[in-house]
């Protein structure tokens, strides 16, 4: 069986809770759900959807560079 690898950065919210930013299994990596937190504060990002969601697509990105991939992956 392959190594289970927890990912984590603080360039993305901490998980909130008992689970993981994301588990990388081989060359599979199983990403959380992302909400528009800023990591720096963990504050809401901004009072509308477009600043949430790129917030989110941030967090995101922050994770999936942890695990030593990209967005393109």
């Amino acid at each position: 069986m392959a190594e289970k690898i927890i990912i984590a950065t603080g360039k993305a919210p901490a998980a909130i809770g008992t689970y993981s930013q994301a588990v990388k299994v081989g060359s599979t990596v199983y990403l959380s759900g992302q909400i528009p937190l800023d990591p720096a504060t963990m504050a809401l990002a901004g009072d509308d959807f477009e600043t949430q969601v790129v917030r989110v697509f941030d967090n995101l990105k922050a994770v999936c560079e942890a695990a030593g991939g990209s967005m393109a992956d």
